[in-house]
Formats: structure tokens, sequence, C-alpha cells
């Protein structure tokens, strides 16, 4: 049961997330936290999604447009390390608010509200302009890349806010897909190393388990399914999907049902 739940998810995130551009991670942890702790499941999501990412940069990152990866990845990666840097005195800050939720306790955490809520921000703004056909202009996509990468540092979730900003560009769905995920495997080597640094300086032993290959396996073939799907997909089709995932994700994070 264990390992059919995780390639259910995996599979059919991966897939999403082709187009979307972000969500293997975040739907992908409480999945492993069902049946690990939550310490064992953050660095096995994390071991899935750079995977995933590895896998869709070899595939499509012929296609990445240089000029948006040199603007927006290299200010990602640069605020990718200051956000990892704060984000150990954060941690420790109290929760804004805890409430009961289907059996559960909630959280909303600083964090988790800051970014929640500028995701439900982009995604209203990205859902008007999809509707409207314009795009951001170039010069914000170094702006794009700093709060990304610092918030990707942060808490992991770069994904979202460099899908809002990339998806406003002028280029095409392969375009997107094969930007996004250069960018984004750049970002994941960053956090992957200061992550698994951090663990062997604290002297805990971690070591990829079954159920991680299982998701790895399983991301790979919706990576693989949505590779085919590609050349149906609009970049209309892009923008609203990643508009309408930024705000379920944003509602989420901000209400703390997603941590």
């Amino acid at each position: 049961m264990d390992h059919l739940l995780i390639a259910v998810v995996a599979l059919a995130v991966s897939g999403l997330a082709m187009f979307s551009g972000f969500g293997l991670g975040t739907l992908l942890l409480p999945a492993f936290a069902l049946f690990m702790s939550v310490e064992s499941a953050v660095a096995a999501t994390a071991v899935v999604h750079g995977a995933n990412n590895i896998l869709k940069a070899s595939l499509l990152g012929r296609h990445a447009e240089k000029r948006v990866v040199l603007r927006f990845g290299v200010p990602a990666i640069l605020a990718a390390v200051a956000g990892a840097h704060l984000l150990g005195r954060l941690t420790l800050s109290e929760p804004l608010a805890t409430y009961g939720f289907a059996g559960r306790e909630a959280m909303i955490t600083p964090v988790g509200a800051v970014i929640g809520s500028l995701m439900i921000v982009f995604a209203l703004l990205e859902i008007a302009a999809a509707l409207k056909g314009r795009a951001v202009p170039g010069r914000w996509l170094p702006l794009g890349g700093v709060l990304s990468g610092f918030f990707g540092g942060l808490s992991g979730h770069q994904g979202a806010l460099r899908s809002a900003f990339l998806a406003t560009t002028r280029i095409s769905p392969e375009q997107f897909v094969g930007t996004n995920a250069v960018i984004g495997l750049a970002v994941d080597i960053v956090r992957l190393t200061v992550y698994f640094g951090a663990l062997s300086a604290a002297g805990t032993a971690w070591k990829p388990g079954p159920l991680v290959i299982t998701g790895c396996l399983a991301a790979f073939v919706g990576v693989l399914v949505g590779k085919r799907l590609l050349h149906k997909i609009t970049m209309t089709g892009v923008r609203r999907l990643t508009g309408a995932m930024l705000l379920i994700v944003g509602v989420g994070l901000a209400s703390g049902l997603i941590s």
C-alpha cells in the first residue's frame, strides 16, 4: 500500500509538474511523511525532486532559453544561499496560529504565511494575465530569480514563484519546460548540497530506501508521459494551469494545511 500510494502521487504530480513547473515536492512530502519521520520524508522528497529535474533537464534542457536562464537563474542561485541561511533562524519562530482540521493540527508559520500570500497574489495576476495574453517585461526576470531563489532556499517552494515569472515570458511551452528544468536543477544542486551537508555535520546518517526508489521511478514515468503530451499544450494552457496550482498551494501554505 505504501509503495502504491507513493507511486501514484509521484507519477501524477510529476506529469502535471512538466507543464506547471512545480508541485512535485509540495505534494510528495506529505505522502512520504505518512510512512517515515518528517526529517526522512524531507530527504526522500529532495532526492526524488532532484532526480526528476535531472531527467527533465536531460530530455528538454536543449530547449532552454539561455537569456532567461542567465537573467533569472543566476540571481536565483545566489538568493537561494541567503534563504537557506535565514531558514535556521525562522525555524525557531513560534507559529502564528494553530487549529484542528480533519483530525490533524494545522500550523500557520511565518514562512508559510509569507510564501502562501505571495503565491496567491501571483496566482491572481497570472490567471488575469493569461486571459489577456500579456507578458511581463524581461527587466523583471532578475527580481523573479531573487524571489524564487530566496524562498526556495528558505522553504523549498522555489518552483512555484519561478513558474509564475517564467510563464509570463514570450517563450514556447518547450522552452518554458526546458528553462524551468535547467534553473530548477541548478537550485536543487545548491539546496541538496547544503541540506545533506547539514545532516552530515549533525552526525545524521540517511540512505535512500525502497520507497525513494519507487518515487523516483514513478516520477520518471510521469516525465516521459508529460513529454509525449507537450506538443499538445499551448502557453495559455500552461499559464492557466500554473495560476490554478499557485492558488491551491498558496492557500494551503498560508492556511497551514500544507507545511
